[in-house]
């Protein structure tokens, strides 16, 4: 099980976003830079970074987002604004790790399944869920996919992880959630990552035992303090790591 801490931008800020929308952002006064640092301080082999001005085609965050890439010292998993091939192999050659797409997917498809094939174990999917059908365009239009279809368009794609995100969670019972995403992992041989679901330690802990679910990504909680990521990476040790040999 794999911890994500998760950094949100927003006008060179970490944000929060209620439910994506943008014009009503929460910002936390922090260092993005120094942020990132302090997540692999505590022992994070991961980070996720969301560009949210990138989805409407600003590259403000651009210069920002490549100093996190060299000087923190973490893998990096960028999501935002993925709109064309080309654009994907400009940011993995500037060092990401991994690329998440999700209304590329919708509307191109063709393009994304190209990218899975030409970048190996570097595209992830975003399956953004609301109201029981697939989102895009930050979470603003609702297509006509159901999560399962949208899964099935995309069987055998060699895809690094599958991001499920239950929209919904923000409001509704996160035990609902936690049936989708148990559900949408069962039905992909894909690495499927939750979000949004991890609000307290004691969230972790249970999703650390969802069935084929193989990581969290966590934002929020982490700058609110309702987790402290230490704590965080601590659960997801595997089971008895850390405890004293028997003599």
């Amino acid at each position: 099980m794999i911890l994500y801490p998760m950094i949100e931008l927003l006008d060179g800020r970490c944000v929060s976003l209620f439910r994506g929308r943008t014009e009503e952002p929460q910002i936390w006064h922090l260092d993005p830079v120094e942020k990132a640092k302090s997540f692999v301080g505590a022992g994070a082999q991961w980070l996720h970074i969301t560009d949210f001005d990138a989805m409407s085609g600003d590259e403000r965050n651009a210069d920002l987002i490549r100093e996190i890439i060299l000087t923190a010292g973490i893998q990096v998993q960028l999501g935002g604004g993925f709109r064309s091939l080309e654009r994907i192999a400009y940011w993995i050659d500037q060092g990401v790790g991994r690329i998440v797409v999700g209304t590329l997917a919708l509307l191109q498809s063709d393009i994304v399944k190209e990218a899975a094939k030409l970048f190996p174990d570097q595209i992830v999917l975003a399956v953004d869920v609301y109201e029981g059908f697939v989102v895009s365009d930050g979470w603003r239009e609702k297509s006509s996919f159901t999560p399962s279809a949208f899964l099935k368009a995309f069987e055998n794609v060699p895809f690094a992880a599958i991001i499920v995100t239950d929209i919904d969670a923000d409001i509704g019972d996160a035990e609902d959630s936690v049936a989708l995403i148990t559900q949408l992992a069962s039905e992909t041989r894909t690495p499927v990552i939750a979000r949004g679901l991890a609000r307290t330690l004691d969230d972790l802990s249970r999703l650390k035992y969802v069935p084929f679910v193989s990581g969290v990504l966590i934002g929020r909680a982490l700058f609110d303090r309702s987790i402290d990521i230490e704590a965080a990476l601590e659960v997801f040790k595997p089971d008895g790591e850390g405890q004293a040999k028997f003599i």
